[in-house]
């Protein structure tokens, strides 16, 4: 089973510099708000997993750039989870301009377990085993 949410997002006046297209960091906010949606949908946002005393920093993040969005775009960020066997939550990234859904960047992003204290979870946490097999990931 794939899991796979979609998030649009008007590209304001704030995102874009001076050559008129979304500069580039915020492509990794864009990443952000496709995994709140998510999480949102699937019952994995940070809240959820905050409740289980547990904390998912990004460890690692990558972006291919396409084509430059512009301001009055619209974005499509869809999200993609990535089944592992390891103690990690991975998601893959397309961003689509909506109008033509034409591939405008890709990208991925590994997330770790730590306990509060910061210490890494060699094991997936109890919570996220039950999530994976509610969805049928296991």
């Amino acid at each position: 089973m794939e899991l796979i949410d979609h998030k649009e997002i008007l590209i304001r006046f704030s995102e874009v510099d001076s050559m008129r297209i979304v500069w580039h960091g915020n492509y990794l906010k864009y990443f952000e708000d496709g995994r709140e949606s998510f999480g949102v949908r699937y019952n994995l946002g940070y809240l959820d997993v905050y409740k289980h005393n547990v904390m998912i920093p990004i460890v690692k993040v990558s972006c291919d750039f396409k084509r430059p969005l512009s301001i009055g775009d619209t974005a499509v960020v869809e999200t993609r989870y990535v089944p592992s066997e390891a103690a990690k939550i991975v998601f893959n990234y397309t961003i689509y301009r909506k109008s033509d859904m034409e591939v405008m960047a890709t990208g991925n992003t590994v997330q770790v377990f730590l306990t509060p204290q910061g210490d890494l979870l060699l094991t997936s946490p109890e919570f996220y085993t039950g999530w994976k097999k509610r969805w049928n990931l296991l």
